[in-house]
Parts: C-alpha cells; sequence; structure tokens
C-alpha cells in the first residue's frame, strides 16, 4: 500500500537512507546526499521542519514540506510542496518537485504519488491558488507524462523545460 508522509524525526533513518540513494537529477537537487547521518538527522531534519512552518527562511525562501512516499515499510520517492509561491517560483520551477528513486521507475508510483501530493497540497492553509504550477525539463518525457496523468496542460515552453498546470480541484 502507497502512502504519502511528511519528513519525520521517527523515520529519520528510513530518510536519511532515501537521500544518500538518490541522485541529483532532471533539476531536482539533494542537498543531502553525502550528509552525514548525525547532521541530517539533529540539523538537517529541525531545520526542514521550521521552513515547512515558515519559520527562519531564506531570503526569497517558502514554505515548503517534504514528503516521502512510502510502499510498505520502503520510501520509495520524495515530494516537495510549497505551500504557496513567490514571483521567482510561480515563473519557474512552481508548487512541486518529486523524483523517485530509480529502481522504483516505471511502475506507476510518480503518478499515484503526485494524486497524493496535488490532494495534500490543497488542503494546506497557506495554499490559495486556483491552480497548481510545475515545471519539467523537455529532457524528462517521463515526469511531463506523470504530470500530465494527473491532468496537468503545458502552459508554455521555452528552449529547456515545459511549464504546466493543474486545475485546483474544488
Amino acid at each position: 500500500m502507497l502512502q504519502l508522509k511528511p519528513l519525520n524525526q521517527p523515520d529519520a533513518e528510513k530518510e536519511y537512507a532515501f537521500f544518500q540513494h538518490f541522485p541529483p537529477e532532471n533539476g531536482f537537487l539533494n542537498p543531502y546526499l553525502g550528509m552525514s547521518k548525525e547532521e541530517f538527522v539533529n540539523t538537517a531534519i529541525p531545520l526542514r521542519l521550521q521552513y515547512a512552518q515558515g519559520i527562519g527562511l531564506p531570503p526569497g525562501c517558502v514554505p515548503d514540506t517534504y514528503y516521502f512516499l512510502w510502499l510498505g515499510d520502503n520510501i520509495v520517492g520524495n515530494f516537495k510542496l510549497r505551500h504557496c509561491l513567490n514571483d521567482f517560483l510561480r515563473n519557474g520551477s512552481g508548487h512541486i518537485g518529486f523524483g523517485i528513486l530509480p529502481e522504483y521507475r516505471g511502475q506507476g508510483f510518480a503518478t499515484q504519488g503526485m494524486a497524493m501530493a496535488v490532494r495534500e497540497l490543497c488542503h494546506m492553509p497557506d495554499f490559495s491558488d486556483d491552480e497548481i504550477y510545475f515545471s519539467c525539463l523537455k529532457s524528462n518525457p517521463a515526469s511531463l507524462r506523470v504530470i500530465q496523468k494527473n491532468g496537468g496542460v503545458i502552459h508554455h515552453q521555452d528552449e529547456d523545460s515545459f511549464y504546466l498546470r493543474i486545475p485546483v480541484p474544488r
């Protein structure tokens, strides 16, 4: 059974292991790759939990929450949900970034996880947009299909990326 769970201290060991195996690619950054487990548990998790509440955000950043996609006892993916957008994000990466571990790709987990992430985002108290914004590198057709399978429509594009929107389900 798949479930989407926010970053938390009790699951820190498996969350840490996920980040140590997740390759930064296709625009999805992994700032925790190579970080010590102690630093991840004692510094990174508390900081991410503060950011999710909008506390201590660096200039230009918005509140965001990291969610993990669990298949039973294993983490298969990560979804970063930005609760609201500033102009930079509205014209760039958008509300949701996601990645699935390579060994779990092509099995529908991203599509199912995205549906859960969209529902989760729409229920956040500081989310107020009428559309959910995304960007997707043109070199990543799998991500484009995931967003489109969840109702995403290409709004515009540039040389490198598609910019998509999903109308907020009401």
